[in-house]
């Protein structure tokens, strides 16, 4: 069961230019295209007469063609052209549209009641589109449910264990951990003080010796249901944060279905932001740490769990699940919110 009325992201917003994007998102089939205005559209992606994918058609102007019988749609999902017979177009003939716009250079969705489609209910992340910053972005499509991919970067000590060859470091930890909501935003937030620093976070220091102690930090921001800030960084020990080398991430976690996950995430970096040799060691980093070291994880635990919702199987919880659990809470209460109001 997922969330209508709220924002999901759809994709980069490069994604659509020139051509049309199809992604399942909440177990909804879309797809997404431009308007000449450069407006983004984004339709279901099933035409109402053979149920064929409108993503296999093409698009001219602000229309879209189905490919397979030539009904063309507009941008509000009303059937402008039936190329059949008189060219009388049936009253059935809609797709249905859903509200889509671009914001922090990322396109977003929303599938639940139009009028409530409020853009600025998506939470911060400007420092995407900071012209002062250096970004690297990268996706992956996870074969596990998003809750599982949350509770995940929520809890901040599996990078001693997953991580191990990035993240090391005794001071992490032992690193203190606190947790805090505000409404139904969470934090995680973890403060390692007066450490060695993690073999990621050494290359964010010029000249970093590998022994003189440092202050590190990874603060997690999570909003509802899958958006997620990532603050993270490392100064010498007891000077000021903005003396460090800091980062942001945006890990933004779309559900597919029930048992799939659309993961995008864009590292934003105030340190070495004309060093193409950094570029390329966080592009290392999401690849391994990522890709073959979290996804292969989260993709066992979901096997094991079958289709069964994680919480229901009584898991036992350590102090460290605090921040997950509070985020299930939130997104279970605005499901029932969702369905006392019908939807």
């Amino acid at each position: 069961m997922f969330l209508r009325n709220t924002w999901y992201m759809a994709g980069w917003s490069g994604e659509i230019d020139g051509r049309m994007l199809a992604r399942r998102i909440a177990d909804t089939p879309l797809v997404f295209y431009r308007r000449e205005d450069g407006r983004p559209v984004a339709l279901h992606d099933r035409c109402p007469h053979r149920f064929a994918p409108l993503s296999r058609g093409r698009v001219e102007g602000d229309v879209v063609e189905c490919g397979y019988h030539g009904l063309r749609f507009d941008g509000s999902g009303k059937c402008v052209g039936n190329p059949h017979g008189d060219g009388r177009i049936p009253q059935a003939a809609q797709v249905r549209a859903f509200p889509a716009i671009e914001k922090y250079t990322l396109l977003w969705v929303w599938l639940g009641e139009p009028a409530l489609a409020d853009a600025s209910a998506i939470p911060d992340f400007s420092f995407l589109d900071d012209p002062a910053r250096r970004r690297v972005d990268g996706y992956l499509h996870v074969r596990a449910n998003y809750l599982l991919e949350t509770d995940n970067l929520l809890d901040l000590s599996h990078t001693q264990f997953v991580h191990t060859n990035f993240h090391s470091s005794e001071a992490i930890l032992k690193g203190r951990h606190e947790v805090r909501q505000d409404g139904r935003t969470v934090h995680s937030n973890l403060w390692c003080p007066d450490g060695e620093a993690s073999p990621m976070f050494a290359k964010r220091l010029p000249g970093y010796d590998g022994r003189s102690p440092v202050d590190q930090w990874l603060d997690m921001r999570w909003d509802p249901p899958c958006l997620l800030r990532l603050d993270t960084g490392v100064t010498p020990a007891g000077r000021p944060r903005e003396e460090g080398g800091q980062s942001f991430t945006a890990h933004i976690v779309t559900p597919e279905t029930e048992t799939s996950t659309h993961y995008f995430f864009a590292h934003s970096r105030n340190f070495r932001v004309a060093d193409e040799e950094m570029d390329r060691a966080i592009a290392h980093w999401q690849q391994v740490g990522f890709g073959q070291q979290d996804k292969p994880m989260l993709e066992a635990v979901q096997q094991a769990m079958g289709t069964a919702d994680l919480m229901s199987l009584k898991p036992v919880l350590l102090p460290i699940d605090t921040a997950a659990v509070r985020a299930r809470r939130v997104v279970g209460q605005l499901l029932e919110e969702e369905a006392g109001r019908g939807g």
